[in-house]
């Protein structure tokens, strides 16, 4: 699951992959912002992402892209 977190006053973003289901990932957000504390995830390598839950300006979660193979045309 592909995740961009926009942080407050960062002009990058944060993309990372993550193994947790979007359900997850969504409630960990709601939990988040309603208890005023940090946005903690972890990537599909196990690291974690902290983010403090009021400078959280966006979050996206996508589906991971298979890779595609062979020379077919879509």
């Amino acid at each position: 699951m592909e995740v961009r977190i926009g942080v407050q006053n960062v002009a990058r973003e944060l993309v990372f992959e993550s193994a947790q289901t979007s359900e997850e990932i969504t409630a960990a957000v709601a939990e988040a912002l309603t208890a005023g504390t940090v946005l903690k995830l972890s990537d599909e390598k196990g690291r974690q992402v902290v983010v403090p839950a009021a400078s959280i300006g966006y979050l996206d979660i996508g589906v991971q892209e298979k890779g595609k193979v062979g020379f077919g045309i879509s």
